[in-house]
């Protein structure tokens, strides 16, 4: 089969690409997605060619896709495609040198109005890439999630100030941690979790998980169901409520997307290291902050405090999770995080000068 040119656009049932210099692409399904993007921006850098696979069916992900493309014109190819398509995703995979498996359904909160469609995707997509990767084994690291932890039923905590503590996990949550599935997505991202391990021990491919904490940076299309950070922040440019579902004192680790991309490509590079082995990935515990603390933080940046409306819990919700964070670092040799404080300073600036604070003002106008 004849392959168009890197750089070109293929069919969503042909996701094929031509080999620059006879080197695979490195595959990355949900490549135009906020960490994908910044994965391909890294790999290209490298000199890599890389082939984005992505619905870009989230809104805000096309724009991605067109700093990449513009960025690295000769070593990013897209393929328009679902990862439900077991063919697209066969003859990807077929295709390429290692895989980052990103695509997913990423909200606890659609998980919930649709199951079936979070199943697909997440379950079943990740098992079509595993099948596919049984023919020639090559690398993969997955996208997994904190979520796979449940609710840390049995984690004591307490409440202090403006935070919930859990002094006797003061280092954090280790991978150790027993696995606790709830919500349609903690389980069907806990179940594709489990299969990717397995498929190293099974059948001898080379395969790694990320369990994610909160990534946020740069590129993101935070909104209120996924991408606090970058919501809240958000919300305040555009001078516009922030609403909190809870008590505002839930804690989580928060890691920037540029120390998260090193993570991933620590694990390709060492995968005959760590393969068949799962790590929690975030900012640790000295990243670890309240809603109520970055809203705090927010305020002084911006030298006014956002209005803040307050609802109900969601289903599940952690009020407590920080990422152990002992494991990845030590395996993958990775550089301390990016603080929090600095981090949230500078993609406050990225929205500035990017306009997003006019256009959310402009998007609330309409709703109003």
């Amino acid at each position: 089969m004849t392959a168009p040119p890197v750089g070109s656009e293929t069919a969503v049932s042909q996701p094929v690409v031509s080999l620059v210099g006879r080197r695979r692409p490195v595959l990355i399904t949900g490549g135009a997605g906020f960490i994908g993007c910044h994965l391909a921006d890294r790999l290209a850098s490298q000199g890599e060619p890389v082939l984005v696979y992505d619905t870009l069916a989230r809104a805000g992900v096309e724009a991605n896709l067109g700093w990449l493309r513009e960025r690295h014109p000769a070593l990013v190819s897209f393929a328009r495609a679902d990862v439900r398509d077991a063919d697209a995703v066969r003859e990807a995979v077929e295709s390429a040198e290692a895989v980052f498996h990103m695509a997913a359904q990423v909200a606890v909160t659609t998980s919930m109005v649709d199951p079936a469609e979070d199943l697909a995707i997440n379950l079943l997509g990740t098992f079509n890439v595993l099948q596919a990767l049984r023919r020639r084994r090559q690398p993969c690291v997955f996208a997994s999630t904190n979520k796979v932890y449940g609710k840390l039923a049995g984690v004591d905590l307490a409440l202090h100030g403006d935070t919930w503590t859990a002094s006797a996990q003061a280092g954090g949550v280790s991978e150790r941690q027993p696995l606790d599935f709830c919500t349609p997505y903690g389980c069907s991202k806990g179940a594709a979790d489990q299969y990717v391990l397995d498929h190293a021990a099974s059948f001898g491919i080379p395969t790694a998980v990320m369990r994610m904490s909160c990534i946020y940076g740069p590129r993101q299309c935070g909104t209120e169901d996924q991408g606090w950070v970058a919501h809240f922040l958000l919300q305040a440019l555009a001078g516009a409520p922030i609403t909190i579902y809870g008590d505002g004192c839930q804690v989580r680790d928060v890691l920037f997307v540029e120390d998260a991309v090193n993570a991933y490509v620590a694990a390709w590079r060492n995968i005959g290291q760590v393969a068949g082995t799962a790590f929690n990935l975030g900012g640790g515990p000295d990243n670890a902050i309240s809603l109520r603390q970055l809203i705090a933080h927010i305020g002084r940046l911006l030298q006014a405090q956002p209005e803040v409306h307050y609802a109900p819990w969601r289903p599940n919700d952690q009020r407590w999770y920080v990422s152990d964070t002992t494991r990845v670092r030590h395996a993958l040799n990775l550089p301390p995080p990016r603080d929090w404080q600095s981090g949230v300073a500078l993609l406050l600036r990225w929205f500035q000068d990017a306009g997003r604070g006019h256009d959310a003002r402009r998007r609330e106008a309409a709703r109003g």
